[in-house]
């Protein structure tokens, strides 16, 4: 994938992520792609599964930001550098992460997320 190619999906992608919207942001991802965060670890396969763990994710995440920092093509998709902004109550929680992705037909048939949830751990818990 070309590096102007991954940057525009991922502006596009990443702001799907925001405003709880599961089914928007499902239309970037082929029917059996698979997912797998820190949260879910055994990953999530198609949207049958993808689908509702996004619509909990989302509800509870709705004003969220999603911005590229840095993004890599590979030979069948990109990593991607990451920084969200996440409010939580009174704070905002600022994480840094990184995405394996995979394309297919210009749809993400392989999506795995890799960041530190200590900070989203102990913001829980306060």
């Amino acid at each position: 994938m070309q590096h102007d190619e991954a940057l525009k999906f991922c502006g596009e992608w990443l702001a799907a992520w925001t405003g709880n919207d599961p089914d928007r942001l499902l239309r970037y991802y082929a029917e059996g792609a698979a997912y797998r965060d820190p949260a879910r670890p055994a990953g999530l396969k198609g949207h049958t599964e993808m689908r509702p763990y996004f619509a909990k994710l989302l509800a509870a995440n709705p004003t969220w930001i999603w911005e590229a920092v840095e993004v890599i093509p590979t030979e069948r998709g990109f990593c991607l550098k990451w920084q969200a902004t996440i409010p939580h109550g009174e704070r905002t929680i600022v994480e840094t992460g990184l995405d394996i992705v995979e394309l297919a037909a210009g749809k993400i048939t392989r999506n795995e997320v890799y960041f530190d949830r200590v900070a989203l751990a102990a913001a829980a818990t306060r």
